[in-house]
C-alpha cells in the first residue's frame, strides 16, 4: 500500500512512470510515422516535370559567321558550317557514346576526345568506333534575318540553306 502511494505521488508530482513511458515512444514514433507519409503522399501528388531548354537555337545574323568556318556553339552542342554551298548545321554530340566532339582546324576534321572517333567537315565518319556520321540539323533564317537551328529535327545530309 505504501508502494502505491508513493507510485501515486510520483505520477502526481510529473514524474514518468513505465506505461507513460512506452506511451509517449509509441505515439511519438506514429506522429514521425504519419509525417514521413504526409511528405511522401505530397511528393507522389505533386508534379514531376522535367524543364528542357528549347531545342530551337538563334545562332544570329548568318554575316556574322566567315566563309568556310566551322563555328560550335557548345551551348547548345551544334556546329554550323558556312560553306560555299551554303550553310548547314550538325549535331557536335558523337554517335558513338555521346561525348561532344571538338573541331581542329590544323586538321580540318572533327574530333572525338573520348574513343577518337574523327569526322569530315561535312560530318561523315573518317575513323573510329562511332557508328554513324553526325546528324545535319534543320536549319532556316527567322522573319528578323537570324539562323535558326532546331536541335531535335534531323534532315538529310546535303540540304544546304543558300542566302
Amino acid at each position: 500500500m505504501a508502494d502505491e502511494k508513493q507510485h501515486a505521488t510520483l505520477i502526481a508530482k510529473g514524474e514518468l512512470n513505465r506505461r507513460a513511458f512506452f506511451a509517449k515512444i509509441g505515439l511519438g514514433s506514429l506522429g514521425i510515422a504519419a509525417v514521413g507519409t504526409a511528405g511522401f503522399a505530397y511528393q507522389f501528388l505533386s508534379p514531376n516535370v522535367l524543364y528542357e531548354p528549347s531545342p530551337i537555337v538563334n545562332l544570329g545574323k548568318p554575316e556574322d559567321f566567315a566563309m568556310d568556318t566551322v563555328t560550335m556553339n557548345p551551348d547548345a552542342a551544334i556546329y554550323l558550317v558556312h560553306s560555299a554551298e551554303g550553310y548547314f548545321a550538325m549535331s557536335a554530340v558523337c554517335t558513338h557514346l555521346g561525348c561532344l566532339t571538338a573541331w581542329s582546324q590544323e586538321l580540318g576534321i572533327i574530333k572525338c576526345p573520348c574513343h577518337g572517333s574523327e569526322f569530315a567537315r561535312t560530318g561523315v565518319k573518317i575513323e573510329g568506333p562511332a557508328p554513324k556520321p553526325l546528324p545535319w540539323l534543320r536549319t532556316w533564317v527567322s522573319e528578323e534575318g537570324d539562323l535558326m537551328v532546331d536541335r531535335s529535327t534531323d534532315i538529310h545530309p546535303l540540304q544546304f540553306l543558300r542566302i
